[in-house]
């Protein structure tokens, strides 16, 4: 259900230029009017920040791999979007991931031997450029309030990546996380299944030690956990969501990846 991008750039982004005031002192930046780009991401990720707001939408996911990250799941299938319009644009009242209302801006390390981050934009999101309207980017070599703004919550994302970081290693080491499954049956079809992500276990976790536990329960961890529990209700609510919009699977079943 859920794949990583398969270019080294993350997820949306087709190109990262570093925002300098010397090369883009007069540019400006547009509103994001539409997201074609959202249109089709079937999985965003998400920081354990976001898991109490989004859970009541959408199922939390992790992905598969020993480096697993959580995700938002908006569909079951690749290029599937049940909650948004083919321009990207919500089709009900839903949170929408800080990951996609930072676009198209992301803090970056410009050098590998280096630690800085760098404020980048990705100049083929046709909001940035050389336009008579929008918003200052600069103003004269300072950056602009906007600007600064922006700045301020791509480094919040950052350091929420950080916590979310965190968050993993601690399902990682007490061995929470197992091999997720699904299977729906639509009434009179077959069944599909869908593989290809992690879950927590209910039953690893009522199997930890008490210390294990009041840990969680003091450092905030556990109602994240149930969080991504109560979540996976949603799976079939999705399945439903596609199927209304004319996207579900093909009839013959195949194992969708996730």
């Amino acid at each position: 259900m859920a794949t990583a991008p398969a270019n080294a750039l993350p997820l949306f982004y087709n190109e990262l230029q570093p925002l300098s005031s010397q090369l883009h002192a007069t540019w400006k930046a547009r509103t994001l009017e539409t997201a074609e780009f959202f249109a089709t991401a079937h999985a965003v990720p998400l920081t354990v920040e976001e898991f109490i707001s989004a859970q009541r939408f959408y199922p939390i996911v992790f992905s598969a791999g020993p480096d697993p990250v959580p995700l938002a799941l908006f569909g079951l299938n690749e290029g599937v979007n049940v909650f948004v319009d083919e321009k990207g644009m919500p089709t009900r009242d839903i949170y929408i991931p800080a990951y996609v209302r930072r676009y198209p801006f992301m803090l970056a390390r410009l050098r590998p031997d280096s630690d800085d981050l760098s404020l980048c934009f990705d100049g083929t999101s046709g909001v940035i450029g050389e336009f008579e309207d929008g918003m200052p980017l600069f103003d004269g070599e300072e950056p602009a309030e906007a600007t600064k703004n922006t700045l301020a919550f791509c480094e919040q994302f950052e350091q929420a990546g950080m916590r979310t970081g965190m968050f993993m290693q601690e399902l990682i080491q007490n061995k929470l996380l197992i091999d997720g499954e699904v299977t729906i049956e639509p009434e009179g079809g077959q069944p599909f299944v869908y593989r290809g992500f992690q879950i927590i276990s209910e039953d690893k976790l009522k199997e930890l030690r008490g210390d294990v536990l009041r840990k969680m329960v003091q450092s905030g961890l556990l109602p994240l956990i149930y969080a991504h529990l109560f979540s996976l209700s949603l799976i079939r609510d999705v399945f439903g969501m596609q199927a209304q919009q004319g996207k579900a699977p093909p009839v013959t079943p195949t194992d969708a990846q996730a």
